[in-house]
């Protein structure tokens, strides 16, 4: 359920940016609901899979995140058992692994995260889309 166009806006680019952002998370969050997990969940689980077993300061490199909240994010994906750490190879680093259970909602999750993509997709349209990405990788690079 997309809202109503246009809202007012700020005088402010950082805060119209910072609306956006929480406005959108939100219509995901509320499109994942039924698979228990959040979209930054469902972000971390699908890059956990991706980079197959990354240490903790590798994932909140990915995320542009200090480790100390990566852990903090980590936390209830391995109390509800989704992800364990494992001793690595070196066992100063603990490994972040993917349960069974994790890749079930992983894949729940993912189906569910299409659906939240088609229905921006439609809103906004491919065009406007694809301009925004341009947009947020040119904003994004402003700090390297």
């Amino acid at each position: 359920n997309l809202g109503k166009y246009p809202k007012s806006s700020s005088v402010c680019n950082c805060m119209n940016i910072r609306r956006a952002s929480r406005a959108v998370s939100q219509f995901y969050d509320e499109t994942l609901a039924p698979s228990g997990l959040s979209i930054t969940q469902l972000g971390m689980l699908l890059e956990i899979n991706a980079m197959e077993k990354p240490g903790i300061s590798e994932l909140a490199n990915t995320f542009r995140i200090d480790r100390t909240t990566m852990n903090r994010n980590l936390k209830p994906l391995l109390e509800t058992g989704l992800i364990t750490l494992e001793t690595g190879s070196d066992a100063r680093k603990k490994e972040i692994c993917l349960t069974d259970i994790g890749r079930q909602k992983m894949t729940h999750g993912s189906q569910l995260w299409q659906q939240a993509q088609d229905a921006l997709t439609g809103y906004l349209g491919e065009s406007e889309l694809v301009a925004l990405r341009e947009t947020l990788a040119k904003l994004e690079a402003m700090v390297p």
